[in-house]
């Protein structure tokens, strides 16, 4: 059991800022949290005075894990690039724990991460919400699928038109991704038609994935830089009736009413690079902001290893330098993502109940110049 005493204590919960507050931990939860509470003989207490208490940040896109820090081409593995239709490939099968990326992120106070494939193929397969610490996969997974990825514009028609082979249009790349959600509404019902006669039916591991967004279970996470890609992405979710994310969203402040409207989140990011293609042209720190105040749910993303996932808060404070609302910018490194990505009952904020994953910094958690002192994942000082 641990006992955090006498810092301030930043909830992004229904909390508040506490005040010279305290947290109890028991095991891997947090069982109490508010002010005078009575701290158990047995805890062992970590004082915080003149200290920042802060959830521990979640980065909502990564590819920590599958795509490894330090190893080269071998530790490479979020993308298949030999089919456009990959949805069956789940990022769990490829993330390795050892992956020094994942040792930066805690070390940095992100505790929890969204990894999955990167960008190549139209589908790109399973994601996975997972902790940044643990010796194996599994024991670090908090959900698992998390979204399926998909792709619109410039990367895919790059890597298909080098193949000679399809895609190689805009065009293209929403009707494979139409055909495949088609294939799986027939899939769905002669499936259904099946079980109905108890007759034997023959599995298709592409489409067992995809049924699971056409159920509404996870959403497709769509890659889209450019507003009209964005608008595509819009346009399929309301033909199919599914859910979806958008990931960098680079041109969303063009059209965030049009996001706004259509109650969809908004994954922001990677900022800090350079325009390096033409998709990114419009890349800026205002977009952000922009989105929130359209009313958007927005998160932001390191895209590691595009960039460091270790500066997820410095992304934030230059979000906040662009005109975003500071307590926007916050939110969008901890409970909205965690909403976001469909967690938000066990990370995100600090509540009663919730995963004891915490971090205390000697300053505010957007200051570049603010330590990292302490940092707990699942009650554990890490």
């Amino acid at each position: 059991m641990l006992a955090i005493t006498g810092g301030k204590i930043i909830t992004m919960g229904e909390k508040g800022t506490i005040d010279n507050g305290t947290i109890i931990i028991e095991n891997d939860k947090i069982k109490e949290i508010g002010k005078n509470l009575e701290i158990p003989a047995e805890a062992e207490i970590i004082e915080a005075e003149n200290k920042i208490v802060f959830p521990g940040m979640i980065d909502a896109h990564t590819h920590l894990g599958i795509g490894e820090d330090a190893v080269g081409w071998e530790g490479k593995d979020y993308n298949e690039t030999t089919d456009p239709v990959t949805p069956h490939l789940r990022a769990i099968d490829a993330i390795n724990p050892r992956d020094e990326g994942l040792q930066e992120a805690y070390e940095n106070g992100i505790t929890t991460v969204l990894t999955g494939p990167g960008s190549a193929n139209v589908i790109g397969g399973e994601s996975a919400v997972i902790k940044t610490r643990g010796k194996t996969v599994d024991d670090m997974v908090v959900k698992n699928p998390a979204g399926i990825k998909a792709a619109f514009g410039e990367n895919p028609k790059r890597v298909y038109n080098e193949q000679n082979k399809t895609p190689v249009t805009r065009m293209a790349i929403a009707a494979l991704l139409r055909q495949t959600l088609m294939e799986a509404e027939d899939y769905l019902q002669e499936k259904k038609n099946k079980e109905k006669e108890d007759r034997p039916f023959q599995r298709d591991i592409k489409m067992e994935s995809m049924i699971k967004v056409l159920h509404n279970e996870i959403p497709l996470k769509t890659h889209s830089h450019r507003a009209d890609d964005i608008i595509t992405s819009l346009r399929i979710a309301r033909e199919f009736d599914i859910d979806i994310t958008l990931e960098h969203c680079t041109e969303g402040h063009q059209i965030a009413e049009k996001i706004a409207e259509a109650g969809i989140p908004a994954v922001v990011g990677p900022t800090l690079t350079g325009k390096v293609k033409v998709e990114l042209k419009e890349r800026n720190f205002k977009t952000p902001g922009i989105l929130a105040n359209a009313g958007v749910k927005v998160a932001l993303m390191s895209d590691h290893p595009v960039l460091s996932v270790a500066k997820l808060p410095v992304y934030a404070a230059l979000a906040v330098k662009a005109g975003m609302d500071k307590n926007e910018a916050l939110k969008a490194i901890t409970i909205n993502a965690a909403e976001i990505l469909g967690v938000k009952d066990k990370v995100g904020s600090l509540e009663t109940g919730k995963d004891a994953d915490l971090i205390i910094l000697d300053g505010d958690p957007l200051d570049v110049q603010s330590s990292m002192e302490t940092v707990i994942i699942d009650g554990e000082v890490v």
